[in-house]
């Protein structure tokens, strides 16, 4: 079964990408920042926020496919300041805390937008 979900913004075309594609029994969740339906920052000067838009809608993702969170078995963190690691992985914790997926959390320079403080892609594994 191959899956597709997209967003809704000019960026899918002009880019060629979406934010989740199911192949087979794998999921796989593009890089993913915390932004409002109209693809604003939200969440400004404030990492735990952010992080938790963004698992809010890994969530809705894996609800779209039919899967729960329980299904991701990796997860990667991308952070422009690392000194929130704390923050960002209590967040992390929360979701998926009886999940434990494999996960990295580095620091980049930048984000698509300096807004942006964190992004995170992840990994599943379903049921075919």
């Amino acid at each position: 079964m191959n899956k597709i979900f997209l967003d809704k913004n000019e960026w899918v075309d002009k880019v060629g990408y979406c934010r989740a594609k199911r192949i087979g029994n794998n999921i796989f969740i593009s890089g993913t920042v915390a932004n409002d339906n109209e693809g604003n920052p939200v969440g400004l000067n404030n990492a735990e926020f952010q992080t938790r838009v963004i698992l809010e809608r890994f969530k809705n993702i894996m609800d779209y496919f039919g899967y729960g969170l329980d299904s991701i078995v990796r997860t990667r963190i991308f952070t422009t300041d690392i000194t929130k690691w704390e923050e960002i992985g209590m967040v992390h914790g929360e979701f998926f805390k009886e999940i434990k997926p494999t996960t990295t959390m580095v620091e980049v320079s930048r984000l698509i937008k300096d807004e942006y403080l964190v992004e995170i892609e992840a990994e599943s594994i379903v049921e075919v």
